[in-house]
């Protein structure tokens, strides 16, 4: 393609040139005397008159900026939104100073050394030099302050190319540019020992027979100085201290956020950006699950032996060892456990693998999130390419991603890398089925032969790498912006941590898929920054005419990600003002309630939404804030309840009050006697019509309960609103087959312990087009969806029942191999959180240790019928469910029934709800138990919930049953 074209009167541009050059209108100048005055800029003399701030006060009044000017101040302060081209504008600005005054050498002050590349690749370009020299006749010299290890310490080049530049290079204008790295970089004397400041010493050569310091001999030829990104540069701290010893006749200083600001002319607000289409919109597209499941399990590290997990942004790590079940890290995952692990992997028990940073949604595990979006981005990537490439005048979009596992994009085999790969070649041949257009379908046809080149990735550590391909890929990405826009480069896909935050843009960014977290709070507009700028087409010419958006995807935990935007644009742009009330539930305030109130925070944010306190992205509606206050006093008082604490040590042990064990150990046996489920079902053409009825009634090709919603920015009344839409994700799993279909089958059969003959009859029967699915992805579902399938259909659509495997009972969580008595076990397997309350007289332990304040209303409760009772060990009891799942109770009673005579065995599930909003699956294990204690003469087992008192529980079960 051709090289970029600037474009020469851009207003918003112009009027900042205008302003800035405009300061300086009838200011008297100096002209520079003695024998050195070739090598000295003009100096502006604003001590003799007030025309200088009055040329301040007047351009702040022309831009609608309150007046109030600092004549002893040196600095000019230029406020423009990322986007809109401040490097071009301080580029043009420099022209136009050395046009009308004079003025010859500049000095780009940078803050880090992407931007100072970013800097350097722009003006060395052959477009922007031809483009400036068309104008003005002159290009710019560059003197590249740089790091250079060297035995013996001299005067930086740079600084002496520079401070002996001649005015009479008539064709020439004379720029240092430096990063504040290299303007606080020291060496260690050698006489002294100490550190000394490199451009601070005194070198053996001196500059205009005079200088031998740096900075002295920068100061003495009266430098304008171009400072961008001012919010990095602290006027207290050493950088904006080492700036001084340059004595820059002025420092103007461009950025879109300013700390504070001195002698502000010129401001192109974020709103004015948007308003006037000098930038992209924005669409959000927030990647989310149903209703009260938005829920994130992150894979954080392992050991080898165990896996630590953390759940959404809660510091708590949880521990699983090999075959432990997730449903410690979040209560819907009981049947899911660690079949296989190592330092780096965990393999779960429906076959999908972790990777260090990934993450699931507790209900819908099929696939990792960041699948997920890499899926989504890819698939809309393909559907803008289309647009875009098929036009006329052709522009060429690209997708930035940014990832946390570096490994897993660089490594052949890393499974980003594969994901990324695998759904570009089912976009790209799923698009050359139906494409008519002969350029862009060669186009595609040149992709398939090598998926590899589609993407590339720039890592602050491949600095460090030899490899050919991948230096050769950071190059283009980040040096040559023409190269990656040419239509006949097949790469259109670009990863990276947050390295090309700043200092690096391209104008055709048209989505951003963010998989890893954002760290540290930074500016949402300093994130959609790279992406903001408007596109070039395949001749190099911006397109402005036409409304474009940068998409920009993002996982629920950032769910507010629009809207803080759209609140950043508008308090920058002076729209609206800060509340002290919180607009929203936020995560803090939910980890304050869920401890000092001991309530699942799924409960918490189901009930909130109940009572109309909160929008679905956690906003608060009216009154929402109040409602907290007046119901959750606690959070307020700033220190923690001494009646409740979280338990957090592992090692803590809870004792056991051995002497009742007598009393319970005919029922605790019973309860570890080895059963397995028995599905009765006749013969194998009674299955088949079973699984022909899954496979007519359920979708096995979808991710269920994931939704997209778009979050659009639009301008209003001058100022930024979004609006909102909500729909279904593509739930569909892309097509996309992998595997032979005889493979497939087999491992199918293995999965789901179905006879091969079986599912093949079955996918005929039904019509089911499976050789579009071939691959892992529809395994996972399948298995997740059949086994979900057998829980439902259980005791409706066929007959269940339990069988008594013959097996030792011990060791138990409460007694050893032998059998004999535990005297203590670990409180972590009792309950998350410890009261210092008294614990009922029959009571199995001597401490209270809950997850639910019912629970711990059970354990105070004194009734004099139980002659023992106990909390039931987490993980102990399983009772097997339909489809592989299993369901654990959480107390077991014994009971005096007939005057001490005859004892009753009484088991019972404590949920902390009403009945009327209990999950439709919980339901189903209920059934499950209360099928498995029926056959038991003895035991009873009932589910208790939030409004029944265990006492009325145990009343109504004797006068039911006797």
């Amino acid at each position: 393609m051709a090289g970029f074209n600037f474009e020469k009167n851009l207003e918003h541009q112009s009027q900042a040139v205008k302003s800035t050059v405009g300061v300086f209108n009838n200011v008297e100048i100096v002209k520079p005397q003695g024998i050195n005055k070739e090598f000295v800029n003009p100096v502006f003399d604003t001590n003799t008159n007030f025309q200088y701030i009055h040329n301040i006060g007047d351009l702040q009044e022309q831009n609608s900026i309150e007046r109030k000017g600092k004549g002893k101040s040196n600095i000019i302060d230029i406020m423009m939104e990322t986007g809109t081209g401040k490097t071009y504008t301080y580029t043009k600005t420099i022209f136009e100073l050395n046009k009308l005054y004079g003025i010859f050498k500049f000095i780009i002050v940078v803050p880090t050394l992407p931007i100072k590349a970013g800097t350097i690749d722009f003006l060395n370009s052959d477009s922007a030099r031809e483009h400036f020299k068309e104008q003005y006749g002159k290009t710019l010299k560059l003197h590249i302050v740089e790091s250079k290890k060297s035995k013996k310490p001299s005067m930086p080049s740079a600084v002496t190319s520079f401070v002996n530049a001649r005015s009479v290079e008539k064709n020439k204008i004379q720029v240092l540019i430096i990063n504040a790295g290299m303007i606080n970089a020291s060496s260690k004397d050698k006489k002294t020992g100490k550190q000394v400041l490199t451009l601070g010493k005194s070198y053996d050569k001196s500059l205009l027979d005079k200088y031998s310091v740096p900075f002295e001999a920068i100061s003495s030829v009266k430098p304008f100085m171009i400072i961008d990104e001012p919010h990095k540069f602290d006027q207290n701290n050493k950088t904006w201290q080492n700036i001084q010893k340059m004595n820059p006749q002025f420092i103007i200083r461009y950025g879109a956020t300013f700390k504070e600001n001195e002698n502000l002319i010129y401001i192109l607000t974020a709103v004015d950006s948007f308003n006037r289409n000098l930038v992209k919109g924005v669409i959000g597209h927030i990647t989310e699950f149903e209703m009260g499941k938005n829920v994130i399990v992150k894979f954080v590290n392992s050991d080898g032996k165990e896996a630590s997990f953390k759940k959404n942004n809660i510091k708590k790590h949880f521990k699983i060892t090999k075959n432990e079940s997730l449903e410690k890290v979040h209560n819907a995952m009981t049947d899911l456990f660690i079949e296989k692990l190592n330092k780096s992997t965990v393999v779960l028990s429906n076959g999908l693998e972790l990777k260090k940073g990934d993450k699931i949604n507790p209900y819908s595990y099929a696939e990792t999130l960041q699948e997920t979006m890499i899926q989504k981005a890819i698939k809309y990537h393909f559907e803008k390419e289309k647009e875009y490439l098929t036009r006329e005048v052709k522009i060429k979009p690209l997708t930035l991603f940014f990832i946390d596992n570096i490994e897993e994009y660089r490594n052949k085999d890393g499974y980003i890398r594969k994901a990324v790969e695998k759904y570009i070649k089912a976009e790209v041949e799923k698009l050359l089925k139906t494409e008519t257009n002969e350029e862009y379908k060669a186009y595609l046809k040149k992709t398939l032969k090598d998926i590899s080149k589609t993407h590339g990735g720039y890592f602050s550590k491949d600095n460090s790498e030899n490899d050919e391909l991948i230096e050769k890929e950071v190059n283009e990405i980040l040096h040559d912006k023409q190269a990656i826009l040419d239509l006949e480069n097949p790469r259109r896909f670009i990863f990276s941590k947050w390295t090309l935050r700043e200092g690096w843009d391209n104008p055709n960014i048209f989505q951003i898929c963010k998989l890893r977290s954002s760290g540290s709070e930074i500016s949402k507009l300093q994130e959609v920054g790279r992406g903001l700028r408007l596109p070039i087409n395949q001749y190099g010419n911006r397109v402005k005419d036409e409304q474009f958006y940068l998409n920009y995807f993002v996982d629920f935990t950032e769910n507010d990600f629009v809207e803080k935007l759209v609140n950043e644009i508008n308090e920058k742009s002076g729209a609206i003002s800060r509340e002290d009330i919180p607009k929203k539930l936020t995560d803090k305030i939910i980890k304050q309630i869920v401890e000092k109130y001991k309530i699942d925070e799924d409960d918490l944010l189901e009930k909130l939404d109940n009572e109309n306190v909160i929008k679905r992205n956690n906003d608060f509606k009216k009154n929402g804030f109040e409602y907290i206050k007046a119901n959750y006093p606690l959070i307020f008082e700033g220190v923690d309840s001494n009646k409740v604490r979280k338990s957090t040590d592992k090692k803590k042990k809870i004792k056991v009050r051995v002497e009742k064990y007598a009393e319970l150990k005919e029922l605790w046996e019973k309860l570890n006697e080895k059963v397995v489920l028995e599905y009765k079902i006749e013969n194998e053409n009674e299955f088949q019509k079973l699984f022909v009825d899954f496979l007519q009634n359920y979708t096995p090709f979808e991710v269920e309960g994931v939704k997209e919603r778009t979050e659009k920015i639009d301008i209003e009344n001058d100022q930024v609103i979004l609006k909102e839409e909500v729909a279904i994700y593509g739930n569909d799993i892309t097509p996309i087959s992998t595997i032979q279909y005889s493979e497939f089958l087999k491992l199918l059969s293995d999965s789901l312990n179905i006879n091969l003959k079986t599912l093949h009859k079955s996918f005929l029967e039904t019509k089911t087009d499976i050789n579009k699915y071939l691959n892992q992805t529809t395994l996972r579902l399948f298995k997740q969806k059949f086994n979900d399938y057998l829980m439902y259909k259980a005791l409706s659509k066929f007959q269940i029942g339990y069988q008594k495997v013959a097996s030792s009972i011990h060791p138990t969580k409460f007694t050893n191999k032998d059998g004999k008595i535990k005297t203590e076990v670990n409180a972590s397997d009792i309950g998350v959180f410890h009261s210092d309350e008294k614990v009922a007289d029959n009571y199995f332990f001597d401490e209270i240790f809950f997850d639910s304040e019912l629970e711990e209303e059970n354990i105070k409760e004194n009734i004099k019928e139980v002659i023992v009772f106990t909390k039931i060990p987490k993980n102990s009891i399983k009772i097997p469910v339909a489809g592989g799942k299993s369901y654990s109770p959480d107390f077991a009673y014994v009971l005096n029934f007939k005057n001490g005579k005859k004892k009753l065995y009484f088991i019972v599930e404590t949920k902390n709800t009403n009945e009327e909003s209990l999950r439709n699956e919980e339901i189903q294990k209920i059934k499950h138990a209360e099928k498995f204690f029926g056959d038991m003469v003895q035991i009873k087992f009932k589910t208790q919930f939030s409004n029944k008192k265990m006492a009325n529980l145990i009343q109504e079960t004797f006068d039911k049953n006797f």
